[in-house]
């Protein structure tokens, strides 16, 4: 299961959802569902402009959680 961290990276960056949108241009929308793991994949080239922004690696936004089932 893929774990989705953007919120806390946004956070720890003080940086809002809508400002995150308006840098890395996506939707609030768009961004929204991705912030709250309701999507099914993420285009490299967007998961890049989110790093860019927010400084960071993919895995500071993306966790790799064992369903234990």
């Amino acid at each position: 299961m893929i774990i989705v961290r953007l919120d806390k990276m946004m956070a720890d960056r003080k940086m809002s959802l809508n400002d995150l949108a308006d840098k890395i241009g996506l939707s609030n929308v768009n961004l929204s569902l991705l912030k709250n793991g309701k999507v099914k994949g993420i285009r490299f080239n967007t998961l890049e402009a989110i790093c860019e922004v927010l400084d960071c690696t993919p895995g500071d936004i993306l966790e790799y959680e064992k369903n234990d089932k």
